[in-house]
């Protein structure tokens, strides 16, 4: 008898461990589960606030990562139509939001924003205004037709009858600074947020209300998302006064 129940004690100190294991590995898996990635697309423009973003609203949320892919509205709505696995979807316009209307849920625009003339630092060329963009021999490059920024550019100039031909039109407004900051362009029309991230690498020239355009950006959770609760969440807080708090800073308007 004795001999009988020191097998069983032993049989079942080394179940002990393997139960421990089994229970420690299911506790993992919930945590796992409980921890969601969002993949989140977002106008070229956003990149320096939404890193800022990011950072708080990840500390806030802990079982949310977000990872976001900048690029011009235009690119980023050729993803969604392609099926890129996504969640939500941030652009710098909403012409170009509406036109996804399949893909997406109910836009909120989170942000506004609008152009300013972009040159080299101190204004080598002492432009004054949109209507100098059009001088001879003066390199101008602006974002391509298709971009949200390029669609505004171009607006503006038919407004003021400037005929401006640019020595490149560039896939995103950042590309465009891009050229200005690395002295391969003397100006360039980017948004003012754009020129604020670039402090003390460029220089500006505000454009007049009267003569601007109000850039509006539309955020949207996307029908594809596997996450649907944590991409509304997401999309929801970009309205809160934290995120509107990050905006402002950065120079965007309210919405």
């Amino acid at each position: 008898m004795p001999r009988t129940l020191a097998r069983t004690a032993l049989a079942a100190a080394l179940l002990l461990p393997l139960a421990t294991a089994c229970g420690g590995s299911g506790d993992k898996s919930d945590d796992a589960r409980r921890r969601t990635t969002l993949t989140v697309l977002a106008a070229a423009s956003l990149t320096d606030v939404f890193k800022e973003a990011k950072a708080v609203y990840e500390k806030e949320h802990p079982g949310t990562k977000v990872n976001f892919s900048f690029a011009g509205s235009q690119e980023l709505a050729a993803q969604v139509r392609q099926g890129a696995p996504a969640d939500a979807l941030v652009t710098a316009d909403t012409k170009t939001m509406d036109g996804l209307a399949q893909q997406t849920n109910a836009p909120t625009t989170i942000a506004k924003n609008r152009l300013t003339i972009a040159t080299a630092p101190g204004n080598p060329q002492k432009v004054q205004g949109l209507s100098d963009l059009s001088r001879s021999g003066l390199k101008v490059v602006l974002a391509a037709p298709e971009v949200p920024a390029g669609r505004y550019s171009k607006k503006v100039l038919d407004q003021q009858h400037v005929d401006v031909k640019p020595v490149s039109q560039e896939p995103s407004v950042r590309a465009v600074l891009s050229k200005v900051t690395l002295g391969e362009a003397d100006v360039g029309i980017v948004y003012v947020t754009d020129a604020t991230a670039a402090k003390g690498k460029v220089a500006t020239v505000a454009v007049p209300d009267a003569q601007n355009a109000v850039a509006a950006y539309p955020a949207a959770t996307l029908k594809g998302s596997k996450h649907t609760e944590e991409s509304a969440e997401f999309v929801k807080w970009l309205s809160s006064s934290e995120a509107q708090k990050l905006l402002r800073e950065a120079g965007f308007q309210q919405p």
